[in-house]
């Protein structure tokens, strides 16, 4: 908590010294039209990374159990640590940097170095540093879907709807379905999955498909969000 609220505090100074505004340009206040937004983001995001493990059960045979560590104490825990990490990317990435990069040197400037600093974040978050493949695959994802993020806050001048994508997306991919047998996760491996040959095509379907579709089924639903200029950033709309 106190590192969201020290976040918030720097966002506020920056917006005030580098802007002239303040946080309501962040749009966080909540909003009929931006709750509604969220909840059809966020159930799309979660659908979409969903797949991710529906197909490794078809194409790998895995198989998943509830967790017999999970507890409601755990759940509200883990629920409360995936809201803070995104929320916390979003005010580093997107928020006040990425409000202030629009104004200063236009909007697509600004959502492709956001989305740049976005993706080398994940290089060091995820331990990849120094691992050319790994780099090149971590970056393709993270830096398209920080467009997709970008973009979203551009359109809308609310966190409240790339966080609705980021927190679908993460939330089950870090907690609900896990990629180990062990952990604090609402779903575990039952067992190791047996050795299975599959297709080039079906690999790359079950390792493509789900980021894919999570960035372009989100993108055209943005899209519908009425476009709020920029000289209406402050209105709540």
């Amino acid at each position: 908590m106190i590192q969201l609220i020290g976040l918030i505090a720097i966002s506020w100074l920056l917006l005030k010294f580098f802007a002239k505004e303040n946080l309501s340009v962040l749009g966080l206040m909540p909003t009929k039209k931006r709750i509604i937004f969220f909840l059809i983001l966020f159930i799309c995001s979660a659908f979409f990374s969903t797949t991710t493990f529906l197909l490794k059960m078809y194409f790998t045979k895995e198989e998943y159990i509830i967790s017999e560590l999970l507890t409601f104490e755990n759940f509200l825990i883990e629920i409360w640590y995936q809201i803070r990490t995104v929320l916390t990317e979003e005010l580093i990435c997107r928020g006040a940097l990425l409000f202030i990069l629009i104004k200063k040197i236009g909007t697509k400037k600004g959502i492709i170095i956001s989305s740049i600093f976005f993706a080398i974040l994940h290089w060091l978050n995820n331990g990849v540093w120094g691992d050319l493949i790994q780099m090149i695959i971590v970056f393709a994802f993270t830096f398209s879907m920080g467009l997709l993020l970008a973009y979203s806050y551009s359109k809308t001048y609310s966190l409240f709807i790339p966080f609705a994508i980021h927190l679908g997306w993460n939330l089950t991919q870090n907690y609900i379905f896990p990629d180990s047998a062990n952990g604090n996760h609402i779903f575990v491996l039952a067992k190791n999955p047996p050795t299975v040959t599959i297709s080039y095509l079906a690999f790359f379907t079950m390792i493509l498909f789900p980021k894919i579709a999570v960035i372009l089924f989100n993108y055209l639903i943005v899209k519908k969000y009425p476009k709020v200029e920029l000289i209406e950033k402050s209105a709540n709309i």
